[in-house]
């Protein structure tokens, strides 16, 4: 059981660094030059006004804050502190000047797309560094890896205090929680993926799992369908519903060589429904689980001999 494992929104976001910041004539020379001597700052010129604006400085934030603290954005509102920009010979906003070591030494205008700003920061900083949401999911990789359900649940849901749509950390916590037993929670934390990410392709594995959990909990014991297929190898039903409760618990291999027994004996049987599940188990698996490599080969050998 995981009842004390954090749900999204339990745990707080972690801090993020200082690297966007609004900046006035008054302390552009600490916010601007003085920063720069230790890394490269872009300044953001703009005004309420101006609707490229509006769209650039969106996109600039983000692509700093990926960044990972290699560079600084000090945002300036012309309209409040127009000096500098006139000492910079700056005529059109939205415009943004880089500086190194004190001095500007690249810069751009309009609001060009995503991509040329992380272009330009590269050119300033090198190639950036993975972000703190990509630490932060590496490290829950690495917790699962090492069977820590609790710790991996601390940090998607640190991720998720800060990216409250991420697909992959509502996931992963999904999946952690249905592996405990907790298939109510699991359902829960499916049910905060918003509307348009719903069909994800990131979602299919959990969503896959979550469906063969609630078949597998309405098939009790399984002792009684384990007598009838012994009694009966062409029970087919009997069969299938094995397989469900084997895979439900852990039983993987056992599980697809029933399948398997299915298609086998008939083809045709339920619409081609062992062939299908068999499909629905790889893909609640994962491509790279060893049953599911196993199983597909075994279900290979079998619709190609």
């Amino acid at each position: 059981m995981l009842n004390d494992a954090p749900l999204p929104g339990s745990a707080p976001g972690g801090a993020t660094a200082d690297v966007i910041r609004d900046t006035t004539t008054a302390s552009f020379r600490q916010d601007v030059i003085a920063e720069s001597m230790n890394r490269p700052v872009l300044v953001d010129f703009w005004a309420p006004w101006c609707g490229p604006c509006k769209q650039l400085t969106p996109i600039l934030e983000k692509a700093v804050t990926a960044a990972g603290g290699a560079v600084v954005l000090a945002k300036m509102n012309i309209d409040e502190h127009p000096s500098i920009a006139g000492q910079l010979g700056i005529q059109s906003i939205p415009a943004v000047i880089a500086f190194q070591q004190g001095q500007p030494v690249d810069g751009f205008m309009g609001a060009v797309p995503e991509s040329q700003v992380k272009s330009f920061i590269e050119r300033l900083a090198g190639p950036a560094g993975p972000s703190p949401i990509d630490e932060l999911m590496t490290e829950a990789g690495a917790a699962l890896a090492e069977g820590d359900l609790a710790g991996a649940s601390e940090l998607y849901a640190a991720v998720l205090g800060q990216e409250p749509d991420n697909v992959a950390a509502l996931a992963g916590l999904a999946k952690i929680q249905l592996d405990a037993g907790e298939l109510e929670n699991a359902k829960q934390v499916l049910a905060m993926v918003p509307e348009a990410k719903a069909n994800d392709p990131g979602l299919a594995g959990i969503r896959a799992a979550i469906e063969l959990a609630e078949q597998a909990a309405s098939l009790g014991d399984l002792a009684g369908l384990q007598a009838e297929v012994t009694a009966n190898p062409d029970a087919h039903q009997a069969r299938f519903d094995l397989a469900l409760g084997l895979n439900a618990r852990g039983e993987r291999a056992q599980a697809v060589d029933h399948l398997i027994e299915i298609r086998r004996r008939d083809k045709d049987w339920n619409d081609d429904g062992a062939r299908k599940q068999l499909l629905q188990f790889f893909e609640a698996w994962g491509p790279m689980d060893p049953d599911a490599i196993r199983g597909r080969r075994k279900l290979s050998t079998l619709l190609f001999a």
